[in-house]
């Protein structure tokens, strides 16, 4: 296998260029609850390495992170300027994902009792595709 080339389990939504944020969006919301754009860009705000971070970049991937199914919209707020907001909010998709990421698969594997992994097994058994 070429040098570079590895294959890891990592998930693709943790992955490249965007991955360090969409965590820290993640994180965001699960600490703080559901907000706005304009108020997780004020949280990332707070973070180091994420002070420059510019309110269309936060928009953009928020926007993607919900068409992908991560976020979705928990309701609308009116702003100070008289127009309403979106609030966003984490789906079991991204607690799942965060999760996925922060563990050890062979550590979890020894460690997990039988019926679970069962139940884990179906599911994804039931998910893919035959080939």
């Amino acid at each position: 296998m070429a040098k570079g080339k590895r294959i890891h389990g990592r998930l693709s939504i943790f992955k490249g260029r965007e991955a360090k944020l969409n965590y820290v969006v993640f994180q965001v919301l699960s600490l703080k609850g559901p907000q706005t754009i304009y108020d997780i860009r004020k949280q990332l705000k707070n973070l180091k390495g994420f002070r420059k971070v510019r309110y269309a970049t936060v928009n953009k991937r928020v926007r993607t992170l919900q068409e992908k199914g991560y976020l979705k919209k928990a309701g609308v707020k009116k702003t100070k300027a008289g127009t309403e907001a979106t609030i966003y909010e984490p789906t079991t998709k991204a607690y799942l994902a965060v999760l996925l990421n922060q563990i050890k698969l062979n550590q979890f594997l020894e460690e997990a009792e039988e019926e679970a992994l069962l139940l884990i097994l179906a599911t994804i058994l039931s998910t893919t595709k035959p080939s």
